[in-house]
């Protein structure tokens, strides 16, 4: 089982920036894959990032490659999500989610566990 706490998200203008934070329960973080994943109202939940168990290998959605960098710290079993030059366009809500595989990690029905996400919401 494995619990995951979202924080960082607010209110920003456009071109600025936002660092937000996964914070996972449980002793065996290392071993899953993490994913943030936002949703816009009226729209269905997107891919945004992910990383492999060791950050070795990061991938990232078209719409935010080159501004956005996913990484993690095991020993504090947290992932983090750097969002820079924001646009009004990365408004949603952000969560983050554990796989215990690395395959489809672009897909949302191979996490198994949710945060209860956090708002971002960038200004024009």
């Amino acid at each position: 089982q494995v619990q995951l706490v979202e924080s960082g998200g607010g209110l920003v203008q456009a071109g600025g920036s936002l660092r937000l934070s996964c914070a996972a329960s449980g002793r065996t973080f290392s071993r899953y894959f993490m994913g943030w994943f936002r949703q816009a109202p009226g729209k269905e939940r997107e891919f945004v990032a992910a990383i492999s168990w060791n950050g070795g290998s990061q991938y990232y959605a078209d719409s935010v490659k080159g501004r956005f960098t996913i990484s993690r710290d095991n020993p504090k079993n947290t992932v983090y999500l750097q969002m820079n030059s924001l646009k009004p366009e990365d408004t949603a809500v952000y969560y983050c989610a554990a796989a215990s595989s690395g395959t489809y990690l672009r897909a949302s029905g191979n996490y198994q566990y949710w945060g209860q996400g956090t708002q971002v919401t960038v200004s024009s």
